[in-house]
């Protein structure tokens, strides 16, 4: 789906598969290059940018990820995952991978914006300068291994450009990729805190 507002466009691409970006991580248990044991999958050499190693898991098991980007009120930016065969774990739990389980990692132009443990995110807008930008998210699995098909992260990019007017937005023509087609969970956000409750901005990745 594409949005203007003014000069302002946001052009949201759901990729299943595909691309790369870093991140870093805010909680104080994860330990970077510290793998399960867990039988899930199989662990290879390669890493994302901070050193954090694939985990390969077989395409017709493997989670999904579609992200799509809207703006929103005040020059921010509404960012909604859609996942397939894939749960989000709440805070605190033990970091061992476990299929179709873990968090969304958010970068924006290859570097960290938060940890995700939601579909939803609102982006502020002055962290997006005017310009065109890439919003990746990017799947993980509790031990902070990722998510991998064929050598490759699973994850979707979104494309989004600023040109720093703020007025009401309203649809114009503009194309969205549609996830596949898959069986498994999609969740759905809810108000209680821990699981699926809208993130804080404030969080980091």
């Amino acid at each position: 789906m594409s949005w203007t507002r003014g000069l302002l466009v946001a052009l949201a691409v759901g990729a299943l598969l595909g691309g790369s970006a870093g991140c870093a991580s805010s909680e104080a248990h994860e330990r970077k290059g510290e793998v399960s044991t867990s039988p899930v999958g199989k662990v290879l050499d390669g890493t994302d940018e901070e050193g954090r190693h694939y985990r390969e898991i077989g395409k017709k098991d493997a989670p999904q990820v579609a992200i799509e980007v809207q703006p929103a009120s005040g020059g921010a930016w509404d960012v909604r995952l859609t996942v397939r065969r894939f749960r989000f774990s709440p805070p605190g739990v033990r970091p061992v991978a476990v299929a179709g389980r873990g968090t969304a990692r958010l970068y924006l132009d290859g570097h960290a914006l938060t940890r995700l443990r939601t579909r939803d995110y609102r982006l502020p807008g002055r962290l997006v300068p005017r310009g065109t930008h890439h919003v990746t998210a990017r799947l993980y699995a509790d031990d902070q291994t990722v998510w991998a098909v064929d050598g490759k992260p699973v994850e979707s990019t979104a494309d989004i450009t600023a040109s720093g007017t703020d007025e009401t937005p309203s649809p114009v023509s503009g194309t969205e990729e549609t996830p596949n087609p898959a069986s498994g969970t999609e969740e759905t956000p809810s108000p209680a805190s821990g699981t699926e409750e809208t993130p804080s901005p404030a969080s980091t990745g």
